[in-house]
């Protein structure tokens, strides 16, 4: 994993930029499978060995019981290269959707019943701290999205605390884009395993990426120019990072100045 140097500058900047870790941490990484949830799981791995908080990792997958089952198996191999523990969690997530309640927009209902399954998963393994794939790709489209669909200026927090569940969420990958994210999975060969959702890439939230991939061809910059109005309203607990600009945005002002 020659670029995981790269991945670990966005990935600690977060951390310190937010406190997301503290001493004795157990940090469970919901493992779907996608490039970002594996991203995630090599960059806290690797942070892990020298970061100056200690702190553990596990992984874990919540199987939704699609018909077609995903296969895992090189997924967990990479768990035990990292030397990370690896659990996957049976549920029936996909038949209460799809064939008891057969819901027409499904996506809303899934996210909420399988984010159930994984903070529980992760409390019966004694984590404090789930840690989720959400890179900066993601606060912009989720922002946009809360503004487009429902008239509200909000987007997930980089860290919450869950109290009826005694947990804390914490999103490592906010400063990352999504290009980085692909490029550090092809060079690393991360085994990908492609979802069997059946409404897999069929989502508002796929319409807006294609939306604001559009607008940035004729305003270049527009995700860093969302994204910094979100810091510097600090929205949902965003704020201006410590240390001037983060990592990625500097590269763009380079090369606007170019």
């Amino acid at each position: 994993m020659d670029n995981i140097k790269r991945v670990l500058s966005f990935t600690r900047r977060a951390v310190d930029d937010y406190q997301m870790i503290r001493p004795g941490d157990k940090i469970a990484v919901g493992i779907s499978g996608g490039k970002d949830s594996l991203t995630l799981l090599c960059a806290l791995a690797e942070l892990r060995r020298f970061y100056p908080v200690p702190f553990e990792v596990v992984a874990i997958t919540i199987d939704m019981g699609f018909a077609e089952p995903m296969v895992l198996t090189e997924v967990a191999k990479l768990c035990e290269q990292l030397d990370v523990p690896y659990h996957v969690v049976k549920t029936e997530i996909y038949k209460i959707i799809f064939e008891v309640r057969k819901e027409s927009s499904p996506c809303s209902l899934c996210a909420k019943m399988r984010r159930g399954a994984l903070h529980n998963a992760a409390k019966e393994l004694g984590c404090n701290v789930v840690a989720l794939g959400h890179h900066f790709d993601d606060v912009v489209d989720t922002f946009m999205l809360n503004l487009f669909f429902e008239g509200r200026i909000g987007c997930f927090q980089p860290v919450t605390y869950l109290s009826r569940k005694d947990i804390t969420l914490i999103r490592p990958m906010i400063y990352m884009p999504e290009k980085d994210v692909r490029y550090f999975a092809s060079r690393a060969e991360l085994p990908v395993v492609k979802s069997t959702c059946p409404a897999d890439g069929n989502t508002e939230r796929a319409e807006m990426q294609k939306l604001l991939t559009g607008l940035e061809r004729t305003y270049p910059g527009l995700r860093y120019r969302i994204f910094g109005a979100i810091q510097r309203g600090e929205i949902d607990g965003f704020h201006q990072p410590s240390k001037g600009r983060m990592p990625g945005e500097k590269d763009y002002a380079q090369e606007e100045q170019n």
